[in-house]
């Protein structure tokens, strides 16, 4: 502070000495240094006065931030693959934390504040170009995104699409008790069984055709994770085809891998996409089953592939491929507050992402 404030006063330590260039008395310099010394010193104790806790507040916060994020995460490890992939559980509505900023990238410099989705993000099939991207880094539970993989697994497979499968009690959902019209007993054939998996998100359909794969369920989460590593998903794993464990995690960058994968399924891009869809079942009872995604009914929407999720750890969840302005984009939107919100979302970064190619043809 002393050097600058006088620039023209040179000190230099000699034993006990400090020699002086300048002609100033010593008596002059003594008071100078002594008076600027107790002002700094007036001012240090007077902001302290005013907040004696301040330092105190920086290191109990730090502390509860490390306690935070080791509560809010956890690692998911897979022996036979040897990885360890951190992942972000859902946070509590009534966190009032609030996280260190990020750093920004040029496609997530300007943000949708009315956003009710933690994580969205944007991209181009076609150029790979980030349009738009939010929390996109973490690996996080995806819940019934996971049905995509096991349509993939299926349909690459090549098991016979009209070949009869059968409901059993192995098949329901004995921890979340989800809801499911299809009861023990029931047959339907795999492509039906496929189907209801993507359109309606039938978790004891899904589950019956991992159980009806060759080897039978260990077999086919196998091919789960063998296909997500041949796809590049290196924060990806899944333990099971129904998407109802917390521990079947992605990002959206490896989700969009997914969904260029599945995009060249012609069957997936059908069934996920179909607006309703009717099975019979036993004593000839007809059951019809919509689209869990209502885009798909806009006719201001042209969706190529589309699959929606939802468990308390992933909360409302949704990743589609839609055609926008000529364009195939890949949008995923994870952890939505509200069943309404996802749909709301994926409008508002469409007028968004429009607006912004709008403005760089201008």
């Amino acid at each position: 502070m002393i050097l600058e404030l006088s620039d023209k006063i040179a000190f230099s330590f000699r034993e006990t000495e400090f020699a002086m260039p300048i002609s100033l008395p010593r008596s002059v310099l003594s008071c100078s240094v002594a008076a600027l010394l107790l002002t700094g010193a007036f001012v240090t104790e007077r902001a302290h006065a005013q907040d004696p806790g301040a330092s105190a507040y920086k290191v109990s916060a730090n502390s509860k931030a490390a306690t935070l994020a080791k509560r809010q995460s956890h690692a998911l490890t897979n022996s036979s693959q040897g990885g360890v992939i951190q992942v972000a559980l859902r946070q509590s509505r009534l966190d009032t934390s609030v996280p260190p900023p990020k750093q920004q990238s040029p496609a997530s410099s300007t943000r949708l504040a009315q956003l009710r989705s933690e994580v969205a993000f944007v991209q181009d099939l076609s150029s790979s170009t980030i349009l738009y991207e939010q929390n996109s880094d973490e690996a996080r539970p995806i819940a019934s995104i996971s049905k995509l993989m096991t349509a993939l697994v299926v349909a690459e497979a090549g098991l016979p699409m009209d070949e009869k499968l059968t409901i059993t009690d192995e098949d329901v959902d004995r921890v979340r008790h989800s809801r499911s019209r299809l009861r023990v007993g029931t047959q339907l054939s795999r492509g039906d069984m496929l189907h209801l998996a993507l359109m309606s998100s039938e978790n004891r359909a899904a589950h019956a055709l991992g159980r009806h794969y060759p080897g039978g369920m260990p077999a086919f989460v196998r091919a789960m994770n063998d296909k997500a590593r041949a796809l590049g998903m290196r924060n990806t794993r899944f333990v099971e085809p129904t998407g109802l464990s917390e521990n079947n995690v992605s990002t959206p960058r490896d989700l969009v891998k997914l969904l260029r994968a599945t995009q060249q399924e012609p069957l997936i891009q059908k069934y996920s996409t179909n607006e309703s869809y009717q099975v019979t079942v036993g004593n000839g009872r007809t059951l019809k089953y919509n689209n869990t995604n209502r885009l798909v009914k806009n006719d201001n929407w042209d969706i190529q592939l589309s699959k929606t999720g939802f468990i308390n750890e992933a909360g409302q969840c949704l990743v589609m491929v839609a055609r926008i302005g000529g364009r195939d984009l890949a949008i995923v939107l994870l952890n939505a507050s509200g069943s309404y919100s996802r749909i709301g979302d994926a409008v508002r970064l469409r007028n968004f992402v429009e607006k912004e190619t709008n403005l760089a043809m201008l």
